[in-house]
């Protein structure tokens, strides 16, 4: 049996004259067997110097063909290009081509964009193959142990096969981390690819498509004597943030998403990453309020005496770790058992259902407020449930579209919209339709509530120079 190999650039016109002939000789000879090699152009000739190097051959013109003597126990036998195989073919089997230039050139485009196409598939097959990259900051933090279940339980990421997840804590040790490591692993997700540890910062958010930063550990004074509590916080976090974005900027994925939770700086967390990954566009990082959200949802629910799902479309306003406001201007309650009712999907404004204004205006702040705290003080550690629970809604809305109508609180850089200054992170009311959010623009903002804005404002500006005051080069306790 005759056992040839034609290899050849997809655009050239001789390779598609000598294909045709051996698919020709293929289907008239029962014992010609031919295997075709067809490369993109810009492949070719690196393709040809590796064969011919690799055989002890020399030939620089496209095509290339060869006899395999392999049933023979050879290495092959190189005919040499085009008019070799030609005269080869008419000499041993008495057939010659006629095709003219013009099918010729016709067959070299086709092949050339089947090369093409086949090249397009291969990549999309690769990127479904590789893993997503998610990275967990202070991934000893108590949220991270409920956040890690529900990445991979909710149907988040549907379309994607598998994920690496890789986990990082710059407070923790390499014990602790590896014992949470197992711990996930014991879990036997289907989707999870791998889990990493990490305590230092060689190969911090390599390849990252997506860091959920969760609050550090708290501040040691570090040679610091003399800084008050805050200040040292606020040395921490300027150091650390400054570091991470600078991370970012070097070894993530371009279009990495980027989400800051917790209760200590996160619009300063934020503002930090985006100055610091300036080539990462800064609408792909934000700060979650949605903690707040549920909180004032739980209040409001056991006031109407519905559940608290049945609230939707509060704001938060402000310094989500700070000074915020909770706006009803917009929310709804559902399902109120009330004089009026309605089909399922019917709903009424909440500002409408809560007739007591006293317990609105002094009462309901104070409660939303001290709500963490309060669960804090009697669990003797930070809410993790509802931390963690706030960062899947915010991850499920951004990466799966829900309906464009609902309400997100995110803290996100401004561009001038009701009045916060250009560049400040401020928590404000986004939709989000098809993987991007947008900043309402349905909004009222009346006198009352600018004022309010403008304490927030305010209180982000001074610890925003504050952070600003911090050197750079300081070491990170």
């Amino acid at each position: 049996m005759a056992k040839f190999v034609l290899a050849g650039k997809s655009d050239c016109p001789y390779y598609a004259k000598a294909e045709l002939l051996a698919d020709l000789l293929q289907k008239i000879l029962p014992d010609f067997r031919i295997h075709k090699i067809c490369l993109h152009p810009s492949d070719w000739k690196s393709w040809l110097e590796h064969i011919c190097s690799s055989k002890g051959w020399k030939h620089e013109k496209c095509p290339i063909v060869w006899r395999e003597l392999i049933d023979r126990g050879g290495k092959g036998m190189l005919l040499g290009g085009f008019n070799d195989f030609l005269e080869h073919v008419q000499g041993y089997y008495g057939v010659s081509s006629d095709m003219g230039t013009d099918l010729m050139m016709k067959i070299a485009s086709e092949n050339l964009r089947t090369t093409e196409l086949c090249a397009e598939e291969e990549e999309h097959r690769r990127d479904l193959l590789k893993p997503f990259n998610i990275w967990i900051c202070s991934a000893l933090n108590p949220s991270c142990c409920t956040l890690i279940p529900l990445l991979f339980s909710t149907g988040l990421f549907r379309n994607v096969p598998t994920i690496s997840l890789h986990l990082l804590d710059m407070d923790g040790t390499e014990e602790s981390l590896l014992a949470l490591k197992m711990d996930v692993e014991d879990l036997a997700l289907s989707q999870l690819h791998e889990v990493t540890i990490s305590c230092d910062l060689s190969q911090v958010f390599l390849a990252a498509d997506l860091i959920i930063f969760l609050d550090d550990g708290p501040p040691t004074h570090g040679g610091r004597e003399g800084l008050s509590s805050e200040e040292l916080l606020l040395t921490k976090v300027a150091e650390r943030y400054r570091l991470y974005g600078q991370l970012m900027e070097d070894s993530a994925h371009p279009g990495v998403r980027a989400v800051v939770a917790g209760r200590v700086c996160v619009n300063l967390k934020c503002s930090l990453l985006i100055e610091n990954a300036s080539s990462i566009t800064p609408a792909h990082i934000v700060a979650v309020a949605t903690q707040l959200e549920g909180e004032a949802k739980a209040q409001l629910a056991e006031k109407l005496a519905v559940r608290s799902p049945d609230i939707t479309d509060v704001i938060v306003w402000g310094n989500i770790s700070g000074t915020f406001h909770v706006d009803l201007q917009k929310a709804k309650v559902f399902r109120h058992k009330g004089a009026i009712c309605g089909p399922a999907g019917f709903s009424r404004p909440v500002l409408e259902m809560v007739h007591d204004r006293k317990w609105l205006k002094d009462d309901f702040p104070t409660l939303v407020a001290s709500r963490h705290s309060a669960i804090a003080l009697r669990i003797k550690k930070p809410a993790a449930i509802s931390a963690s629970r706030s960062i899947v809604s915010v991850l499920h809305a951004w990466y799966n579209s829900p309906s464009p109508q609902e309400i997100f609180s995110l803290g996100v850089v401004s561009t001038g919209l009701f009045g916060v200054p250009v560049g400040l992170v401020f928590s404000v009311p986004v939709s989000i339709c098809h993987g991007t959010w947008s900043v309402r623009s349905d909004i009222t903002i009346d006198s009352e509530l600018k004022s309010k804005l403008d304490v927030a404002i305010n209180e982000l500006m001074v610890e925003k120079d504050t952070a600003d005051g911090i050197r750079k080069n300081d070491p990170v306790t």
